[in-house]
């Protein structure tokens, strides 16, 4: 299947995301891939999708948690 070649190629990718809108792409992107092997999985019940549902989840947390940045410490 074309998607998960092209989720594999995504998570084999370098994630050295210099710039904020990079992130967001990355993130968008990651999103998009999760959401569509979703539905196929929902038809399947394929347990290599889901493998790899979790392993793009995991790219995409952290990815979201360098757009969040350090959080403040209360003074």
């Amino acid at each position: 299947m074309d998607l998960i070649n092209k989720a594999i190629e995504f998570e084999k990718r370098k994630m050295r995301f210099p710039t904020t809108s990079d992130r967001i792409l990355a993130s968008r992107e990651a999103k998009s891939l999760i959401l569509s092997l979703n539905e196929v999985y929902k038809k399947t019940k394929d347990q290599n999708l889901m493998d790899i549902m979790k392993r793009l989840t995991a790219i995409k947390q952290r990815i979201e948690k360098r757009l969040k940045g350090k959080p403040l410490t209360a003074a």
